[in-house]
């Protein structure tokens, strides 16, 4: 029977509808489903574009959805090497008074990649050529290539980006009626296991341990944080 606990058929339709449709003689529009082409690795996804830029479907539309860690082109952002998802949140926020100039730049890649498919000069790309693009026109690569999904009818990514519900939230992807791909699916179970788990050392540990000491002993919201301390205390 159907999956009634995953996300993915709830059928949630987002503003930026990730599927394509087409119109048929008599107006009405068709349905036509993305692949969706999932990989263990980002360099796996390297070996699989080279590939399709060997083939017939080199010109077809795609996109490839990644970390901040490989398409980030911000000078400051990109050279932190801890915390590069906080740091554009707080970019994109305006947190500091202080806003990110590539991220306004995202539409010179969506129109550059939208004139080279008019013009039936789309070739299959790499995120290394992305990103080389971006430098070039000062546009952000990771929003690019979001945005490139809508339009996209092939989109490559790893597989955490289809199993785990909140990445899959984050990045809009909608499931229902796409075809997925697994490549080497015999990775998945350890991927999902990866989903669903977190590590953490004994040093975090000691030091929430010890901020909820402080909560504690100062009243705050005691009731909360003493469970917490409780199972902080066991684990160390």
């Amino acid at each position: 029977g159907p999956c009634t606990e995953c996300s993915c058929s709830s059928g949630k339709e987002t503003d930026k509808n990730t599927g394509n449709t087409k119109k048929k003689e008599n107006g009405d529009q068709s349905f036509v489903p993305k692949i969706f082409f999932g990989t263990r690795t980002h360099k796996q996804i390297s070996q699989i574009t080279r590939e399709l830029k060997r083939t017939a479907y080199s010109s077809v539309p795609m996109t490839i959805l990644s970390s901040r860690d490989y398409t980030c082109i911000h000078p400051v952002v990109s050279n932190n090497v801890g915390n590069r998802n906080e740091m554009c949140v707080e970019l994109l926020e305006g947190k500091h008074g202080k806003s990110c100039l590539y991220y306004h730049g995202v539409h010179k890649l969506s129109e550059h990649h939208a004139v080279q498919s008019a013009h039936r000069m789309y070739h299959a790309w790499d995120i290394e050529d992305l990103v080389s693009l971006g430098k070039k026109l000062h546009a952000c690569a990771y929003f690019a290539a979001r945005e490139l999904m809508v339009g996209a009818d092939i989109v490559f990514c790893p597989y955490n980006y289809l199993l785990d519900p909140q990445i899959r939230e984050s990045m809009e992807i909608n499931l229902k009626g796409q075809v997925v791909i697994l490549d080497e699916a015999h990775n998945i179970e350890d991927c999902a296991r990866e989903s669903v788990s977190y590590g953490v050392t004994e040093s975090q540990l000691r030091a929430t341990r010890e901020e909820l000491d402080f909560m504690v002993n100062n009243n705050i919201r005691q009731k909360d944080h003493e469970p917490l301390r409780a199972v902080c205390c066991s684990l160390t």
